[in-house]
């Protein structure tokens, strides 16, 4: 019986290219060269992923970056906080300011015209991934330093000013976080005119994200919550027209898909008596 053929799988290609330096022949035959890799072992692949992995920034590498100084706030209030350069400039507005800096002066950026509070929010979701409160299920984990219910609005304010200053910063995710804990606070009529009156003294009127769902409170609840506060929700509409005319606008077009009422057969008169 003939010794069974062995042939070794990946080894074709250079058994093909010995044959054809065998059948040129002679010193003018042409050399074939195979690259490492060539039989697909994927080697290459393994050394990316090595390289990958050695490359990886841990939670150790944050903080062994040099502190950065933010002052913020004016005059007797205010403060001056630090964080880690690494955490901080995952804000596209803090890694332009911090490009800025030279080591030869202090590594400090004022932030003058903003909410400590918020400033403190957003340093706290760079360290964690969260701030306080957090979110629990449906509902936020209680704070005993703000009540259940207010005409002031804090609670609804608090979460108003992180997303402004987020926004701000560049920090969508923690945006999107401030937004979602809105939904879970509770308030007064006046607790959200003056959630109404600082989202729309903040925010361009094309961010329909959090204007929307408060021309929609509004537009749903306004018969009723506005006799509870009616001189600040006439105030608040003539201060900011574009609030009124949001709401406005969710009354007619909710009017408008149920059909209450039959379209004119004339726009261009009124009716007699009316």
């Amino acid at each position: 019986m003939a010794d069974p053929e062995v042939r070794i799988e990946g080894f074709e290609a250079v058994d093909e290219a010995l044959q054809d330096v065998s059948m040129a022949g002679g010193d003018d035959a042409e050399i074939v060269e195979i690259e490492d890799g060539a039989n697909g072992d994927g080697a290459g692949t393994d050394d990316a992923g090595l390289e990958e992995t050695a490359a990886r920034t841990t939670f150790i590498d944050y903080l062994k970056s040099p502190i950065i100084e933010l002052l913020v706030g004016q005059g007797e209030e205010q403060t001056l906080l630090t964080a880690h350069q690494a955490l901080l400039i995952k804000s596209p507005f803090f890694a332009d300011a911090v490009a800025t800096l030279s080591d030869e002066t202090p590594r400090r950026i004022p932030f003058a015209n903003e909410d400590l509070d918020a400033v403190g929010c957003f340093l706290q979701y760079l360290y964690t991934g969260e701030y306080f409160p957090k979110k629990i299920g449906d509902a936020l984990e209680s704070d005993s330093a703000q009540p259940m219910m207010g005409d002031d609005g804090e609670q609804l304010l608090k979460h108003a000013k992180v997303y402004t200053l987020a926004h701000k910063l560049g920090v969508m995710e923690l945006k999107s976080l401030a937004h979602s804990k809105v939904h879970r606070v509770n308030s007064t009529a006046r607790g959200e005119l003056a959630y109404a009156r600082f989202v729309y003294a903040n925010t361009p009127r094309t961010d329909t994200t959090i204007r929307k769902p408060i021309a929609s409170f509004w537009g749903q609840r306004s018969h009723v919550l506005r006799h509870e506060a009616e001189d600040d929700f006439r105030a608040l509409c003539l201060e900011y027209p574009e609030f009124g005319f949001d709401v406005l606008s969710f009354v007619l077009d909710a009017r408008e898909r149920r059909g209450v009422e039959a379209e004119p057969k004339s726009g261009r008169k009124r009716a007699r008596g009316m």
